[in-house]
C-alpha cells in the first residue's frame, strides 16, 4: 500500500529529535508532518494511487467527473460500472437538493431531506478498487496529457495545509457547475448569505434563531430590533419567491405564536430590479405577488449598489437595514471555468450537440458550466436543474455505447458515431410561495401556449413532482414524513 510504504519510509528516514531517551520511544510522526511528507513526495504517491495514475491496459478506461451537482450525479449514477472505473472529484461529498432547500432554512424539511451521499448515488465509488471519490477542488486541466491537477479542501482544519495532486482520465466530464453571481456589487460576498449549499440554510436558519433571542434581551432598542428582525431577500427569481414564501410561512404559523413578545417587528422585503417570476405566465406572476402581498412580504423594486454590514443601499439613495440577508440573483462562470483556455459561450464552456468540447480530445462539460456554442444553432440552455439532469442522462448512455464500441480508451473515440445529438424539450417550471400554494407553468416557452395553473393543487404537484426526483427512496420517506407532520402539526420550533 503506497501510504503505508510512505509512512514506513518517513519513520526511518526522520531526522533525530532533541527529546529525551524516554520520550523518543513515544514521539511518532504527526498527521501534519506525514501530510507534508506526502505533499514533497506527491509525484511519488500519485504516481502509484490506482485512483490518479494513467490507467494500464488490463484496467477499466476511467471516467473523471469534475463536480457534485445534478449534471454531474446523474451522470454517475447511469454510467456502467462494469466498463467504467469513476473517479469524482469535488469539494463536496453529496449531492444537493437544491429545489427543496428554501424549505430546510424554516424547518419544514430537515437537512438530512435534501443531501443524498456520493456513495449512495453510485455505490461503485466506495466498493470498485478503481473508483474513487476526491474532496478536493480543480484547478486547472492539462487536456494535451490528460490530466486534471487538484488541490485538497482542508477549511475550517488549522493544521492541515492543502496539497496538490494530478489525477490521469480517459473521459473528463466537467460538471463543476455555477457561482452565485453578485454582479460586483461592494461587500455582497461579504455580508450577504447565499442559498445554494446545506451549510448557507444552517447559516440562514442560525441567523434566524439568533436575531429572534437577541431580539427580546432588555434594552434592545425599538429600532434595533425591527433591523434584527427584518429579513431582506435580494433577487425575485424562483429561489427568492420560494424563500420569502416559507418565511412568511414561518413567521405567520410559528413566530407570532412562540415570540409573541416580538410578532410586529418580524418581517421580510423582497427586492428585485425588474418583475419577480419574469420567466412565468403573467397571470400566475400577480396571483404570486397577491400572495405574497397578503402573507406579509414587502416588495420593492430597486437595484443594490452596496451591501453594508447591517444595511444595504439602493442606487436611489435608499436605505434598507436588515438583520439577515439572503441573495439569489442567479448564477455566473466560476473561476475555475473562466481560467480554462477553451471556446466560451455567455462564459460558459462551449458545447457541441453531443455536449462535447470540440477543441479537445475526450472532453465534455454539462450542467450550469456548459452552453452551446453559436457554430450549434442552438441558443445557450437555461441555468436550471432539468437542464442539467436531462444532459447527464443523455451523456452518461453516450459514454456507455462508445465504452461498449472499445472507444473508452483515451483518444479512443475519435472515429466513433456518437448518436443522435442532445435535444432539450423544457417540461416547465414550478415555484411555492408559501401558504401550501404553488405555481405550475407547464408552457414549453414564454411565448407559448399550455398549461398555467396555481392554489393548493398546484403545490400539491409541486410537491409531487420533486418527491419523485429525490435519488433515494430514504431521502423521498424523509421528505414525505416532513412534509406531512409539518402539514398536520406545524414545525417544531425547538429545531429552528
Amino acid at each position: 500500500m503506497p501510504w503505508f510504504r510512505n509512512f514506513i519510509h518517513l519513520v526511518k528516514q526522520s531526522p533525530p529529535q532533541r527529546k529525551p531517551a524516554a520520550l523518543m520511544a513515544h514521539s511518532p510522526p504527526s498527521l501534519t508532518q506525514l501530510l507534508r511528507h506526502f505533499s514533497s513526495s506527491s509525484s511519488q504517491i500519485h504516481s502509484n494511487h490506482p485512483g490518479s495514475r494513467p490507467t494500464k491496459g488490463d484496467e477499466k478506461p476511467r471516467v473523471v467527473v469534475l463536480g457534485t451537482g445534478w449534471a454531474g450525479c446523474r451522470l454517475m449514477k447511469d454510467i456502467d460500472t462494469n466498463i467504467y472505473d469513476i473517479v469524482c472529484i469535488s469539494p463536496r461529498n453529496h449531492m444537493v437538493f437544491t429545489p427543496l432547500l428554501a424549505s430546510t432554512c424554516v424547518g419544514t424539511l430537515e437537512f438530512r431531506s435534501v443531501a443524498e451521499p456520493i456513495g449512495r448515488i453510485q455505490p461503485a465509488i466506495s466498493r470498485e478498487p478503481g473508483s474513487y471519490f476526491f474532496l478536493a477542488n480543480c484547478m486547472g486541466v492539462d487536456f494535451q496529457n490528460h490530466q486534471v491537477h487538484c488541490q485538497t479542501v482542508t477549511e475550517g482544519v488549522d493544521t492541515l495545509e492543502p496539497w496538490n495532486f494530478k489525477v490521469a482520465y480517459d473521459k473528463l466530464v466537467i460538471a463543476s457547475g455555477a457561482e452565485a453571481s453578485t454582479f460586483g456589487i461592494k461587500g455582497a460576498r461579504e455580508h450577504a448569505t447565499f442559498l445554494r449549499e446545506v451549510y448557507h440554510a444552517q447559516e440562514i436558519r442560525r441567523k434566524l434563531l439568533l436575531n429572534l433571542m437577541l431580539s427580546d434581551v432588555p434594552g434592545v432598542t425599538e429600532e434595533e430590533k425591527r433591523r434584527l428582525l427584518h429579513c431582506v431577500v435580494v433577487g425575485g427569481g424562483p429561489t427568492g419567491v420560494e424563500f420569502s414564501g416559507e418565511l412568511s410561512d414561518f413567521i405567520k404559523k410559528d413566530v407570532h405564536q412562540r415570540y409573541s413578545h416580538v410578532k410586529d417587528y418580524i418581517h421580510v422585503t423582497l427586492v428585485e430590479a425588474n418583475e419577480i417570476l419574469s420567466s412565468f405566465d403573467d397571470r400566475l406572476r400577480v396571483y404570486a405577488i397577491k400572495q405574497l402581498t397578503k402573507s406579509g412580504v414587502n416588495f420593492v423594486r430597486g437595484i443594490v449598489k452596496d451591501v453594508q454590514p447591517e444595511k444595504i443601499i439602493l442606487s436611489d439613495g435608499t436605505d434598507i437595514p436588515y438583520g439577515v440577508l439572503v441573495w439569489s440573483t442567479g448564477v455566473g462562470p466560476s473561476s475555475f471555468v473562466n481560467g480554462l483556455e477553451v471556446p466560451k459561450a455567455g462564459g460558459r464552456i462551449g458545447i457541441d450537440e453531443w455536449l462535447r468540447v470540440p477543441s479537445v480530445q475526450d472532453v465534455f462539460a454539462i450542467g450550469d458550466c456548459s452552453g452551446f456554442l453559436e457554430s450549434t444553432g442552438k441558443s445557450v440552455l437555461p441555468a436550471l436543474a432539468q437542464v442539467a439532469e436531462r444532459q447527464g442522462k443523455y451523456l452518461a448512455k453516450v459514454l456507455n455505447d462508445v465504452g461498449k464500441s472499445g472507444g473508452g480508451r483515451a483518444n479512443g473515440a475519435t472515429a466513433l458515431d456518437l448518436g443522435d445529438p442532445f435535444v432539450y424539450k423544457h417540461l416547465g417550471s414550478m415555484a411555492t410561495i408559501g401558504r401550501y400554494k404553488a405555481l405550475v407553468d407547464l408552457r414549453q416557452s414564454k411565448e407559448a401556449k399550455g398549461v398555467s395553473m396555481a392554489g393548493f393543487s398546484s403545490f400539491f404537484i409541486w410537491r409531487s413532482a420533486y418527491l419523485t426526483r429525490v435519488i433515494s427512496w430514504r431521502n423521498r420517506f424523509y421528505v414525505f414524513i416532513n412534509w406531512l407532520t409539518t402539514l398536520v402539526f406545524g414545525r417544531d420550533i425547538s429545531r429552528i
